[in-house]
């Protein structure tokens, strides 16, 4: 066939059939068709009847189907290096700017083979690196092997398809579980720069988020979840934070891919102490608890002041992966070279050299500082002279340049007077930490109590809040039984509430630094909060007595102290608080709410047969549900509203001045009876009447405040637990 023949051989229509049907949907066209502004134009070409066989005809790859020239001066290539629009997949695998064009003089039917040859070539090694790299992800899910996984990537070498193991290790991961996105993330972090380069995984990275419009159709929580991967990324460092703000650039404003980055942005890299939180949203990585890392910690320094090798610690420091945590890495080396004098010049060049190569940030090395000053009290108690020697540790490191010395708390050199009282409170810490850690043991509480009373004979609100203190922080440290334990003791004492507010007060305050050591001290530390508001050890209006206290609106203190108001306003937010630590609180074991409800049923049927107010009030002590006190309320309430019979009403009012039933369940209980009162007046017709003279009534004897108004519609969201 001449070369100027408008009609393509047999042979040709054949060869690009096959390309178009072996092509992958992922990957580009075999064929990138333009038309070269330099080429003569060709005229139309009549096209082949076996083009509209078919209802979907040919993909716009297709010479066959475009094979008309543009006639406009503007270039109808793909931009940017021949990569395609919505929709398309172009300049992944572009093997030539453009095909040939039959007119050209330059024409050549070979080279025109050879190119159709080097397509198919490049995308059969394409796809078997893609059947590849699903079976290694696979293999690796089923195994948690790094160094296999690792290795099998590598010998596959293919560098230049990479950025597809990154897309497809995430995409997989994020249909399964929690363990196997901790999996990939571990391996993305193990492979980076290793194995993958960073502009593969960049590429990787940058495909998920184009794809996210197509992968919430299969993964509903795709934002969240893909947004959790990008910041995990950025805190394992195999992202720059720059990244996300480069490719949300490149997005259109309607792409899915934009809430992802502003989710990975907002939602978690702007969150206070993000990193340990991102570090153990799917469950942490492993083997990497703060505890286990600490004692790696210590076991590098030790070894370095053994071995002096300055690049093999910093290999060490490196391979802990936790540039959050690097602050522990600056204690631990000055508490050592404080202690060993010997070693102090090899430490600090340690330090020094982490700092200058970037290893350690500044950020890190003055908090590590400030920990240790903040402590340097109790570290005079074992080294002599400790402040003396901590100042000119750090005169030492500022003028090497290594620390801002003007970040740090002022030191004083003067040794502190202790008053007799923090004396006193000292021995009083020691001697409740042992009482508790026994309780833990035991969970004898009446000897808890036996103990603290001889401990403290003269019922001190300061050693009170003291106990309070140190109790929940070592439960904040062990398990969801010790919580559990701690919250049952904390309800079961008789400490005015004040006392136990201090307590919390103490906690509030030093919740930032505690935060270093526990990174979900938040979310503890407010159950511990809404657990003792449910309990009813303390009332919901302290919650803004302990608020006043907080150092300011990003501290860790007012976020716990915002999660806790949260927790309580949640609909049945107190039986689900009582049950946050797996327990029933005081409650008896398989007690059921309805069993409350008839238990209560049945004591008010006693008390209005026998009358004994004592006895009545013995009996709702023993429920051990305080926070469900206001089902007391309603149905007396309600049982005074049907038989106008007063006797119930001087129980509620023994109850009230005794402090059994607080105002707070008082308000409550007559909000449920607000919410009933259409069913109520079938049986009593004068039962709204009868409600508002009681409520009048309540209001003058003091159980209710002034300004309370019942809103039936809006008491309904605010119960606890409906009847």
């Amino acid at each position: 066939m001449e070369i100027g023949d408008m009609h393509m051989s047999n042979e040709h229509q054949e060869q690009l059939r096959s390309a178009s049907e072996s092509g992958d949907p992922l990957s580009v066209s075999l064929l990138q068709i333009s038309t070269s502004p330099k080429s003569p134009k060709s005229p139309k070409s009549p096209r082949s009847p076996k083009v509209h066989q078919g209802r979907q005809g040919l993909s716009k790859g297709s010479p066959l189907k475009n094979d008309r020239h543009s006639h406009s001066k503007i270039d109808g290539r793909p931009k940017k290096g021949g990569s395609g629009g919505k929709g398309t997949w172009g300049g992944l695998l572009d093997m030539d700017d453009g095909y040939l064009d039959r007119n050209d003089p330059n024409y050549s039917s070979t080279e025109e083979k050879e190119r159709l040859v080097a397509g198919r070539k490049s995308s059969a090694e394409f796809d078997e690196y893609k059947r590849k790299a699903t079976v290694i992800v696979e293999e690796y899910f089923a195994t948690d092997d790094v160094v296999s996984a690792s290795n099998e990537v590598r010998e596959l070498g293919m560098p230049s398809y990479n950025f597809y193991f990154v897309k497809k290790l995430v995409s997989m991961a994020m249909d399964r579980d929690d363990k196997e996105k901790e999996m990939a993330a571990v391996l993305l972090s193990a492979l980076y720069a290793d194995v993958i380069d960073p502009p593969q995984v960049h590429k990787g990275f940058s495909k998920l988020v184009e794809s996210a419009d197509d992968l919430i159709v299969d993964i509903p929580d795709t934002v969240d979840v893909l947004a959790l991967f990008l910041a995990r990324a950025v805190v394992d460092d195999i992202l720059p934070p720059a990244f996300l703000k480069k490719t949300v650039e490149s997005l259109s404003k309607d792409s899915k891919g934009v809430d992802v980055i502003r989710r990975a942005e907002k939602g978690y890299l702007a969150a206070p102490l993000h990193a340990e939180i991102i570090e153990r949203r799917w469950g942490g990585s492993k083997n990497k608890t703060v505890e286990d890392v600490k004692g790696r910690i210590s076991t590098l320094l030790t070894e370095y002041v053994v071995s002096g090798d300055k690049k093999e610690a910093c290999r060490c420091i490196k391979d802990l992966k936790v540039p959050y945590f690097h602050h522990e890495i600056v204690k631990r080396a000055i508490i050592m070279a404080m202690e060993k004098k010997q070693a102090e010049d090899r430490l600090l060049d340690l330090l020094k050299t982490a700092a200058d190569v970037c290893l350690i940030n500044s950020s890190q090395i003055t908090k590590g500082f400030s920990r240790i000053i903040d402590t340097v009290d109790d570290l005079s108690l074992d080294i002599p002279n400790a402040k003396g020697t901590l100042q000119s540790l750090i005169s030492k490191a500022a003028s090497e340049g290594w620390l801002c010395a003007s970040s740090l708390k002022s030191l004083s050199l003067q040794p502190e007077k202790r008053p007799l009282e923090d004396t006193v409170a000292k021995d009083f810490k020691i001697k409740a930490q042992s009482i508790i850690q026994e309780y833990f043991l035991s969970g004898d509480i009446s000897e808890v109590v036996r103990c603290l009373e001889s401990e403290n004979s003269t019922f001190s609100a300061h050693l009170n809040a003291i106990f309070v203190k140190k109790l929940i922080s070592l439960a904040m440290d062990r398990k969801n039984r010790e919580k559990e334990m701690a919250s049952v003791l904390l309800s079961s004492f008789c400490f005015p509430a004040d006392h136990v507010v201090n307590g919390f007060i103490m906690l509030i305050e030093f919740a930032d630094d505690t935060a270093l050591d526990n990174p979900v001290v938040v979310e503890d530390l407010a159950m511990f909060l809404a657990r003792a508001v449910v309990d009813e050890v303390m009332a919901p209006s302290h919650l803004e007595d302990i608020g006043s206290q907080c150092l300011g609106p990003d501290s860790v203190g007012n976020k716990v102290l915002q999660m806790a108001q949260s927790l309580l306003k949640a609909r049945l937010s107190g039986e689900r608080i009582l049950r946050c630590w797996g327990g029933v609180g005081s409650c008896r074991n398989g007690w059921a709410i309805e069993d409350v409800k008839d238990k209560i049923g049945k004591l008010l049927e006693e008390f209005e047969s026998g009358g004994d107010i004592r006895e009545a009030c013995r009996c709702i002590k023993e429920l051990g549900m305080p926070f469900f006190h206001h089902e007391v309320v309603k149905k007396s309430l309600v049982r005074i509203i049907e038989k106008k019979d007063d006797r119930l009403w001087g129980l509620l009012k023994h109850c009230i001045n005794t402090g059994l039933i607080t105002m707070n369940q008082m308000t409550k209980g007559f909000g449920r009876v607000a919410e009933s009162l259409d069913d109520l007046a079938l049986d009593v017709p004068d039962a709204e009447k009868q409600f508002a003279d009681y409520v009048e009534r309540a209001k003058m004897e003091g159980w209710l405040e002034l300004s309370v108004e019942f809103n039936r519609p809006a008491l309904a969201d605010e119960n606890g637990f409906r009847s």
